[in-house]
């Protein structure tokens, strides 16, 4: 088998029912950047947003894909401290689950207002 180019992950379709809701949500209390945000035609506006420190963004999707908002299960982000992130999250009034310890890592979660859930993992310590 011939060895695959570097595939690198850029850009993640969040289904939403609102973008400017979810744009505030997103930014203004979980913190992403807000990277572009421009209205490409009367059925389009592109919106991409990427979590501090990450190197793929997600885009609020309204019309570009068939997901209905909320559709989106267990995007996975992780983090260096699962406790602080969700510390983070709670102040900004954003309801995190409680901090679960399992063997490949503590883990907390959110569900945006649309119903779009994440989860937040701090990765154990490795040898």
């Amino acid at each position: 088998m011939a060895t695959a180019p570097n595939w690198k992950l850029e850009l993640v379709p969040i289904p939403v029912a609102d973008i400017d809701r979810a744009k505030a949500f997103y930014v203004d209390r979980v913190g992403f950047h807000d990277d572009h945000d421009h209205t490409v035609s009367d059925e389009l506006r592109f919106v991409q947003l990427t979590p501090p420190g990450s190197a793929c963004s997600i885009v609020l999707d309204l019309n570009m894909t068939p997901m209905a908002a909320g559709s989106v299960r267990g995007v996975q982000i992780v983090v260096e401290d699962a406790d602080a992130a969700r510390a983070h999250l709670l102040a900004n009034g954003v309801d995190a689950s409680p901090v679960e310890v399992f063997p490949w890592g503590r883990f907390t979660g959110f569900a945006d207002p649309d119903g779009n859930t994440w989860s937040i993992q701090e990765l154990p310590p490795r040898d």
